[in-house]
């Protein structure tokens, strides 16, 4: 049985609770958050994700967790792996995402989590490469890959967005076992990690 929860020093990447709805809503709901993606959630969106991520979870033990503040026990975003089978020309993969509530941001907590996911991902899992993705606009989220020793793979556009969609193009990141060097970056993990979300579309 796979473990279904992840720990750092500051944070627990833990399967949903139902009170992280409310905050997740909050999150889902915050134009600056959303703004690389085609528009806010609303309430009933924002719970039936939550209760998606939780029952790919419960099959296979590990998805999109909940990430929760060792310190507060505060529900600050989410992050973790997610299987893509089919929807892109670079399919079958795993994508590793995130997406953190604006006042966590700069704090290094999506470097510190991204790091632990991919450990899991190379260790636990036997993987033999990660993927990340978001629209060419978003350069911070393209500094997180880079920062987590991610290699730019080329420009695609997504599949889920209409030709006429400014946040069409996409961008592609690759990292495999080899490159991953978990202790290198553990030491840099409190270094601003300029977050916005490197996960676009749910599907």
């Amino acid at each position: 049985m796979l473990n279904r929860q992840l720990e750092t020093s500051r944070l627990i990447l833990r399967s949903w609770k139902n009170s992280d709805l409310k905050p997740f809503y909050a999150l889902n709901s915050n134009a600056d958050v959303m703004r690389y993606f085609p528009s806010c959630l609303t309430q009933p969106q924002s719970d039936a994700l939550a209760k998606k991520f939780q029952s790919i979870i419960d099959i296979q033990g590990w998805g999109f967790w909940a990430v929760e503040l060792k310190q507060t026990g505060e529900f600050i975003g989410f992050i973790g792996l997610h299987q893509q089978p089919n929807q892109f020309t670079f399919s079958p993969c795993t994508e590793i995402g995130w997406r953190l509530e604006q006042k966590f941001w700069g704090k290094g907590f999506a470097t510190e989590a991204a790091i632990a996911c991919l450990d899991f991902a190379f260790d636990s899992l036997h993987l033999n490469e990660v993927v990340a993705f978001t629209a060419q606009q978003n350069s911070k989220s393209q500094a997180l890959m880079q920062r987590l020793g991610m290699q730019f793979q080329h420009y695609f556009n997504h599949p889920a967005l209409d030709h006429r969609s400014p946040l069409q193009r996409h961008v592609l990141y690759q990292i495999n076992a080899a490159q991953f060097k978990p202790a290198g970056f553990l030491k840099n993990h409190d270094e601003c990690d300029l977050n916005q979300s490197a996960h676009t579309l749910e599907d």
